[in-house]
């Protein structure tokens, strides 16, 4: 007969595998999250001015003084389009440069 008790070892291998699964899933609900709200795009349609016309496609300027890409358009440089624009990548470029 053995003094050592084996069944708890085998409740305690139980409740560690539930804690590293327990950090797992907040650790994975937590990266979720992040690219929820920070990541994803926040889109709205603006009228905007084609500065010119590359095979990257059409570089237009928004209202207030952002260039951006708005993918293949048909419209000739100096033009006025309705584009889809991305607001964070506005926010972004407004945090890149500190003159605004």
């Amino acid at each position: 007969m053995s003094a050592v008790n084996n069944q708890s070892s085998n409740s305690s291998s139980r409740k560690s595998i539930l804690i590293v699964g327990g950090v797992i899933l907040i650790g994975a609900l937590a990266l979720f999250a992040y690219l929820m709200w920070y990541v994803s795009p926040d889109e709205y349609i603006e009228r905007v001015k084609v500065i010119a016309v590359t095979e990257a496609g059409c570089i237009a300027e928004t209202f207030d003084g952002f260039a951006v890409n708005i993918g293949d358009c048909k419209v000739q440089q100096g033009e006025y389009v309705n584009a889809l624009i991305d607001k964070k990548v506005k926010e972004r470029a407004a945090a890149m440069n500190p003159t605004n």
